[in-house]
């Protein structure tokens, strides 16, 4: 009874509210049509004769004919704006009932559960989030003659269901987590909310189109105007349709869900590591991790062993997976992958010949390797330029040398401009090395500026195999991951990256992938430790020692040109 009772609250204070919403529209329709109203009668008491010849009415009537008009045609156009504006759309990947039958089924069992209509449709969205759209929109289909009326369909709206989620929860523990969701389908099918939220959708799918128009700038003053004024209504429908869904949700698997809310703390912790630390060297350098879902158990997994928190939780894996519900899970890992990329990096919607795929077998030699011989060799480039504008007055700059291959290697290890890890210590340590780190600092975040501006100007005009202006909305990325790195931390990366080269061409050393952590200097299979703290005391203090000693214990010979790319 209790049950019944919330949902009910819930629900009816959904609808309370959704009618506060269409009373603004009927406000505004009657205020826009009340000069055509108040015309219509002078022009009728003039035609009956209860409007003398000569009288102030009479001479009014034309003044308010004219504003008639001129407000009609205001409406009209709002109207026809706020009707045919497309509003926007989440970018997913599209998962058709017969590439994932068995779970479509579970959410339609879900759905007779919870005495719901069952979603259209169902999608995947590359975060740690599920949600119900409506894409019920005319402007969302194909293109249609105009007609004065359009028929209103009653297609329920599209789940949306994070990626991550399929790949490591278990079938019962995603089963759970997307009840309250679902279940919001059944106050979406009432009616008075439906023509509410389609009123706001267009209203702001309206201001969106009116952005940067001036013809349309009436447009989108009334839009923001009615916005307002049923912002705070929409809110509490919204939060009343989300208190009676959850409520109705609570008869199904609500302990199980209690348990997978869990898992969605820890889904969101492994995907942010695996997208930060793993994912965002990739992309930069165009090449996309193509099984990123995957990844994510793997990072989880990873993260359940160093966690005593999150002990007991790989015990799970024994379960069967989510993702079991998909077809060809590779397949769709792969779509959502792409599409995380151009979400959160701004790569192209396709692949193209800058813009390719790499499996995590591939990831070490191909975005690890490959990552450290660009940044050392940007370091030595840059201290070339900073030894050519100190060079005598008058005298030619120095050509940076080519990377010395075969046996004349080892005769030219101490060879003056050579890229050795020697010639980084003795620049950032001798005289003037303060000075030296801060020219650094400067010229390497403009080299990377420009860099990045020019991939910029390449994916914007089709240069990365993709036709110009494909990436969403003109943008990109929708949601950037990392803000800028400072001067300070792309020193201290592209140090670290000379002395991985170093370690690698001299001492044995491997590239490696940490799920957690990203690149790695592997030594006999495990993770080097104490690089980064060694690279910081010669960064910040000039204290080049730490990192000799770490050097030495690892065989590293120092004076040893590296290969650059």
């Amino acid at each position: 009874m209790g049950l019944v009772a919330g949902t009910e609250a819930g629900a009816l204070a959904a609808r309370t509210r959704a009618l506060a919403v269409l009373r603004v529209r009927s406000a505004a329709l009657a205020l826009a049509l009340l000069p055509a109203a108040t015309a219509v009668v002078l022009a009728a008491g003039s035609a009956t004769g209860h409007i003398a010849d000569g009288s102030v009415w009479a001479a009014a009537r034309p003044a308010v004919t004219v504003a008639a008009v001129l407000a009609l045609l205001l409406t009209a156009a709002v109207a026809v704006v706020v009707a045919r504006a497309r509003p926007a759309l989440s970018p997913t990947v599209p998962i058709p009932e017969e590439t994932a039958p068995d779970l479509y089924r579970l959410v339609r069992d879900l759905a007779d559960r919870l005495e719901v209509p069952p979603p259209s449709a169902i999608a995947l969205t590359p975060d740690c989030d599920s949600w119900l759209e409506d894409r019920t929109h005319p402007a969302h289909g194909p293109p249609r003659r105009f007609a004065l009326v359009r028929p209103r369909t009653a297609a329920a709206p599209v789940l949306v269901i994070g990626s991550p989620f399929l790949w490591w929860m278990r079938v019962a523990e995603l089963r759970a987590l997307l009840a309250p969701v679902v279940a919001g389908t059944g106050p979406a099918a009432h009616p008075d909310i439906a023509a509410a939220r389609r009123f706001v959708r267009g209203l702001d799918a309206a201001v969106a189109v009116a952005a940067g128009r001036p013809p349309l700038a009436f447009v989108g003053w009334v839009a923001r105007l009615l916005l307002r004024a049923c912002r705070d209504h929409a809110a509490e429908m919204e939060r009343g349709v989300a208190a009676a869904a959850s409520e109705r949700a609570q008869a199904v698997d609500y302990g199980l869900r209690i348990v997978a809310q869990e898992q969605v703390g820890l889904a969101y912790a492994g995907w942010d590591r695996l997208l930060n630390r793993v994912a965002l060297p990739a992309w930069r350098m165009g090449r996309w991790p193509s099984r990123l879902d995957a990844g994510v158990v793997s990072a989880l997994t990873e993260l359940s062993r160093r966690d005593r928190l999150a002990e007991g939780f790989a015990s799970r894996l024994g379960e069967r997976p989510a993702c079991d519900l998909l077809e060809e899970p590779g397949l769709i890992d792969e779509a959502a992958s792409l599409l995380a990329a151009r979400l959160f990096h701004g790569g192209p919607p396709e692949p193209g010949p800058g813009w390719s795929p790499v499996a995590w077998s591939q990831y070490p030699q191909e975005v690890v390797d490959r990552k450290w011989r660009l940044e050392a060799a940007r370091l030595h480039r840059v201290l070339d330029e900073i030894a050519a504008c100190g060079a005598a007055p008058g005298s030619p700059p120095r050509t940076p040398p080519a990377p010395p291959t075969g046996p004349s290697a080892a005769a030219q290890d101490s060879a003056p401009g050579a890229p050795t890890v020697a010639r980084v210590l003795e620049r950032l340590t001798g005289p003037g090395g303060g000075g030296v780190g801060e020219e650094l600092e400067l010229r390497l975040s403009a080299a990377v500026a420009r860099e990045a501006a020019r991939e910029e100007r390449a994916a914007r005009s089709g240069g990365l195999g993709s036709p110009a202006g494909t990436w969403i909305d003109g943008l990109a990325p929708l949601f950037p991951l990392q803000p800028p790195r400072s001067g300070r931390e792309l020193l201290a990366d592209h140090v670290t990256a000379m002395v991985c080269c170093a370690a690698v061409d001299t001492a044995g050393a491997t590239p490696g992938l940490d799920w957690l952590d990203g690149p790695a200097l592997m030594v006999g299979g495990s993770r080097c430790a104490g690089l980064a703290h060694s690279v910081l005391s010669l960064i910040e203090d000039g204290d080049g020692e730490p990192l000799r000693a770490w050097l030495g214990d690892l065989g590293v010979r120092m004076e040893k040109p590296v290969r650059l790319v």
